[in-house]
């Protein structure tokens, strides 16, 4: 593909630094580096690390691992860490061009998915966007400038013909929308995902209207049952597909740590916007996170996400059961299949924003009313719930709370 066409300009403009240019040369055998400002290590004041893992096993890093972690690193990431997610990607995904794609590590996945969306917009431009949609990903696209094409999602995930007459019946070809952003697991916040057959609809759509879909997918390992479903990555016989992983929701939100993946052209200049901002994500995060998923092999790596995905699972059944309690007649639900969002329709109301943000904080139950996710502003019966760290008690708790704020609201 020539991917030009979709370059910003703001984005074209990027070079390598000059600095950073110069790391693989210090490297080199014999080589005498007066060129890069590489603090001096002896300087640091940590000499080991290790860390306990909750099977119990210890886990150090030697001399060598923490020299790297303390040191400034390549920018797509540590070496062997971006080995071990090219490895985890082909395992996992099985892409259709083998290993021709790259990698790049971020301060978790928003990091570098924000850059996509520079990459890829400038303001004005249109935005096929699922509707609803993340609200940290609206939060940055708004000031960028860019205006949304909402494309409706329901149950089964993003709706292919809603996608194809946004596109055959746009009239201005300069115009015409070039990116496709979705959250096509365990949407945020319907909980619902894109099934493999409308995927594949939706593939073959991009592929005849020439768009690139980015592909952001932080519940792909929350999963429900035996199987994950085909990813857009792993039919992408063009490569169009910029996919975004996380370990926020698999090992730690805090040690922010997420990665882009797809063809080395778009990963490169999400790379040269990091040369100038984060220079790399942090050393001590990523060495620590390879040295788990190091210890595991993919296997055990695997067997982890499949605990994790039940331990959601099992909440998502309680929650279920609790709005099936308390909230029957009241409100309507889509049974999530992955992630930590139920999207909840209230009956009789037609703007939630109020009864959420103000009746709902006085009976002490947080929830995020619903036009917050949509792109473009509307008034919303909808509001998200959270299952993940509410205890059992604690949701039906709360699920009764707010069925007692719908009855008052009602009458």
């Amino acid at each position: 593909m020539d991917y030009s066409r979709f370059i910003s300009p703001r984005s074209a403009r990027r070079a390598p630094s000059a600095i950073r240019s110069l790391a693989p040369l210090a490297a080199v055998p014999g080589m005498i580096s007066l060129g890069g400002g590489n603090p001096n290590p002896s300087l640091f004041p940590y000499v080991s690390l290790s860390f306990k893992l909750q099977d119990g096993t210890d886990i150090a890093l030697s001399d060598a691992e923490l020299a790297q972690a303390l040191q400034y690193s390549p920018t797509n990431g540590i070496p062997s860490l971006v080995k071990w997610l090219k490895q985890l990607q082909i395992a996992v995904h099985n892409p259709p061009f083998g290993d021709a794609f790259d990698v790049c590590v971020g301060n978790g996945s928003q990091d570098v998915l924000t850059k996509a969306f520079d990459m890829l917009l400038s303001e004005g431009d249109w935005l096929l966007c699922e509707c609803p949609a993340y609200v940290g990903s609206l939060a940055y696209l708004r000031p960028l400038g860019c205006k949304f094409v909402d494309v409706p999602s329901d149950g089964e995930g993003l709706i292919p013909t809603a996608l194809e007459s946004a596109l055959a019946n746009w009239k201005d070809l300069k115009t015409k929308p070039r990116v496709l952003y979705t959250v096509p697991i365990g949407g945020n916040p319907t909980g619902c995902s894109t099934t493999v057959e409308r995927k594949r609809k939706i593939y073959e759509i991009a592929r005849a209207h020439d768009i690139i879909i980015l592909e952001d997918d932080p519940y792909y390992y929350l999963q429900f049952g035996a199987s994950r479903a085909e990813s857009y990555f792993s039919m992408d016989v063009d490569q169009r597909v910029l996919r975004f992983d996380s370990f926020s929701k698999i090992l730690s939100a805090g040690v922010r740590i997420g990665w882009v993946t797809g063809p080395k052209e778009l990963v490169e200049r999400i790379a040269l916007h990091s040369q100038s901002s984060i220079l790399h994500a942090s050393g001590v995060s990523q060495v620590l996170v390879f040295k788990v998923l190091d210890h595991w092999g993919l296997d055990g790596f695997l067997k982890h996400t499949r605990k994790v995905a039940a331990f959601y699972e099992e909440k998502s059944n309680a929650f279920m059961g609790s709005a099936q309690k308390h909230l029957k007649g009241l409100a309507e639900w889509v049974q999530p299949n992955a992630g930590m969002f139920v999207w909840i329709k209230l009956l009789g109301i037609a703007d939630s924003s109020s009864l959420i943000k103000q009746k709902a904080v006085e009976k002490k139950v947080l929830l995020v009313p619903g036009f917050e996710f949509f792109p473009n502003s509307t008034t919303t019966s909808y509001v998200r719930a959270s299952f993940s760290t509410a205890s059992f008690e604690e949701i039906d708790i709360a699920l009764q709370r707010l069925s007692e704020i719908i009855r008052e609201a009602q009458q």
